[in-house]
């Protein structure tokens, strides 16, 4: 068989070598020297990275052990279920709470966040309660009913302790024993806990139709005031509401929505397909397919906003109307239609002007493609080696959750006094409710008790739990950096044994991703894990400042939130930087089988020998994939859209009955985005390696008999191209 490698007349070889002696090897290195034993990934390797690869292994198997010890200490009930004052789980079977599932508060006033709330935190007794409380009263208005009725005094006191069953005692005695709650609002369970029940009546907040009210130290309180102790619930409880309807959704059209996305499994594959015989018309087919669609929506956008600008009220606008649960309302607003109106143009402008100046970059990259998809052609495994990746992501998403839950689950109950009075002594002290009433706070602290506080210790292992919850984030982005850096490398390797195949597919050597694999995993673990290490130190950094951003909203304090601003901004830098560095030192880890450092080193100055093939590769090709994974996402999409609205005559009567026809839609399209992007992935790892490889070759070789390229004559040609522009 003939060799298909691309050896170049004398005029080209003269010219290749001008082009090596301007290269400026004082700044960025050497160019390597011709070898002629280099086989590429096809060579002896050795271990690299040992050290790290030995603290790698160390830190999973402690990683192993947190997680056993955390499930052996935790208890995930203690973060589902709600805890009364008295440490015991609401609705939990063989206790006394097994019929009463929701947690009532008996003063909410004191609970001014949400967040305490469910934290049980809220400095007040708490209860379990099979219901909550429809009606509107306080304890004054029972005790004088009492004297006529009984039936008043039997719907309040099962929101009292239980076994308190003394409507005559003094009401000023009660609230200070907090035997019975001040007053009772109609409320409603949302997180297994009553919350007030919010009805807006003509624009106005109420409760139970009211908005003022006195509780029964005849003390006047007002909505506003529960509604800032519940501050956002409101919110929570409409969005529960929405949640139960989209889940209705998925259970209604799940299975449409599986079709969608095997329909948009089976266009990505065809497309991939396409690719490998047609890459160049089909890429510009779907560029120009991406400018005619988003001209199209530019037009809609425009004629029903023309429209609605005619209408009665056209001046309403987003923030006027608040959150809606009906998404068809935004619909009507003429605002909507002027934002979508002026993303699409901006889209549209952005995209026309990449064209327009960079028309032989796309050229060039289009070129590059149809080079890749020969490889992926002779290696069409490549294609679903993502599933790999997506699995082990899961496994180590689902352990680092279920880590820490067990965690933040992990002690026994604290108690603490809770006392009435501010200048108690032993406010906030740990105390034991068994023997609390043996001692002397009672007397000393009138109305104090023995309340649960939090689940906690006194061991080390409790003592240093927020420190554990951070080392179990920080290995978790180790794990799962390491995840993509493995499958990166595995990549590379098997297009790199494509490309310094002499003989191509013929040298192309046995099953070549899982001999890449094997490479990875034997020869270069502690290298993917010293850059997935560094990786991770940056965006656990960039999760500290995220936090910290948050804790400062709404502080005065200028200068600190700018300093903040400026270091998101510089770690968000940093983070995209070394990912770029890592993925092209996996390359060439693959290629080469050198240590992370020097890998590293090698590909940052061959991509700096190289920097305007870079700008070719590093953008235009990545902007060229985009488009590719938005017209897969956009045509499954539009046909998920005719179908989901009625407006596909042939299937009138398939369609299910939705609330939110937006929910199975959106669902269908970005799991169209993202199956596209898991196969195209792999087109971009073939590119990048396939660039670097091409780098290398020219450095290695000049295109003599005694030095060819095994560069093909299209890669060749792109080579010229990018020189001359």
């Amino acid at each position: 068989m003939p060799s298909h490698h691309y050896t170049p007349d004398n005029s080209t070889v003269h010219s290749e070598m001008a082009r090596k002696t301007d290269v400026p090897s004082l700044y960025y290195g050497e160019p390597r020297k011709f070898d002629p034993t280099f086989r590429g990934p096809i060579c002896n390797r050795s271990c690299t990275d040992l050290f790290c690869c030995v603290i790698f292994v160390i830190v999973i198997l402690g990683y192993i052990a947190l997680g056993t010890v955390a499930w052996l200490q935790g208890d995930p009930r203690k973060v589902i279920y709600p805890t009364d004052s008295y440490g015991q789980f609401c609705g939990q079977k063989g206790t006394p709470n097994a019929k009463k599932s929701t947690l009532f508060y008996f003063n909410i006033l004191k609970c001014a966040n949400p967040a305490v709330l469910i934290n049980l935190q809220c400095p007040t007794t708490q209860m379990c309660v099979s219901k909550c409380p429809d009606k509107f009263s306080t304890y004054t208005d029972v005790q004088l009913q009492y004297q006529i009725t009984a039936a008043p005094w039997d719907y309040y006191r099962q929101f009292c302790k239980p076994g308190f069953n003394n409507p005559t005692k003094p009401v000023a005695q009660v609230l200070r024993d907090e035997d019975c709650p001040s007053m009772i609002v109609p409320s409603r369970p949302f997180l297994q806990r009553c919350f007030p029940d919010f009805i807006t009546l003509n624009g106005t907040l109420t409760v139970a139709k009211r908005t003022h009210f006195k509780d029964a130290l005849d003390t006047a309180r007002s909505v506003t005031e529960l509604r800032d102790a519940a501050n956002g619930i409101t919110g929570l409880v409409d969005a529960k509401e929405v949640g139960m309807k989209i889940v209705e959704d998925y259970a209604a059209s799940w299975n449409w929505i599986l079709i969608g996305l095997v329909i948009a499994l089976v266009v990505s594959l065809i497309f991939i397909l396409l690719l490998r015989f047609t890459a160049g018309l089909l890429l510009w087919f779907t560029i120009i397919a991406v400018i005619l669609v988003i001209a199209y929506g530019i037009w809609h956008c425009y004629l029903e906003f023309s429209l609605l600008r005619q209408q009665p009220r056209a001046d309403v606008t987003i923030v006027d109307i608040g959150f809606q649960t009906d998404v068809m309302v935004y619909l009507q607003l003429s605002q909507t239609w002027l934002i979508f109106l002026v993303a699409l143009g901006t889209i549209e402008a952005s995209i026309l002007i990449i064209l327009i100046f960079l028309r032989r970059r796309v050229r060039v990259a289009i070129a590059l493609l149809r080079e890749g998809s020969k490889a992926v052609s002779y290696m069409m495994s490549t294609l679903f080696y993502p599933i790999i990746t997506f699995l082990l992501l899961a496994v180590c998403s689902s352990y680092f959750a279920v880590t820490s839950v067990f965690l933040a689950s992990s002690g026994d109950a604290i108690y603490k006094v809770m006392a009435a009075e501010p200048n108690c002594m032993y406010a906030n002290k740990t105390c034991n409710p068994e023997t609390f009433n043996k001692t002397n706070v009672s007397k000393e602290c009138p109305g104090a008790q023995c309340t649960f506080a939090f689940y906690g210790g006194e061991t080390p292992y409790h003592r240093y739990l927020f420190i554990l919850q951070l080392s179990n984030l920080l290995i978790f982005l180790w794990l799962v950096n390491f995840t993509i850096a493995l499958g990166q490398c595995t990549l590379a390797g098997a297009f790199a044994s494509y490309y310094w195949a002499r003989r191509k597919p013929q040298d192309i050597p046995p099953c070549p991703l899982f001999s890449s694999f094997s490479r990875a995993i034997r020869y270069h673990t502690g290298s993917l894990a010293f850059g997935a290490l560094i990786l991770a130190v940056v965006q656990m950094a960039r999760i500290i400042l995220e936090y910290l951003d948050s804790k400062l909203k709404g502080s005065n304090n200028v200068a600190a939130r700018f300093v903040l601003c400026c270091l998101k901004c510089c770690f968000w830098c940093l983070e995209r930087f070394v990912k770029f560095m890592n993925r092209n030192a996996y390359i060439m880890i693959a290629i080469y089988g050198k240590g992370f450092c020097m890998s590293a080193r090698d590909a940052f100055c061959l991509l700096m020998r190289n920097v305007v093939r870079v700008a070719v590769l590093d953008r235009v090709t990545d902007f060229l994939l985009f488009l590719g994974k938005v017209l897969i996402a956009g045509s499954v999409g539009v046909i998920a859209f005719f179908f989901f609205t009625h407006k596909m005559p042939i299937f009138q009567e398939e369609v299910p009955t939705l609330h939110y026809y937006w929910v199975p839609l959106l669902t269908v399209i970005f799991g169209s985005y993202l199956i596209a992007h898991g196969f195209f992935s792999v087109y971009a790892m073939c590119v990048d390696t396939l660039f670097l490889c091409f780098c290398e070759d020219l450095e290695r070789n000049d295109g003599s008999s005694e030095k060819p390229f095994l560069m093909s004559a299209g890669l060749h040609s792109i080579l010229r191209k990018t020189d001359h522009h």
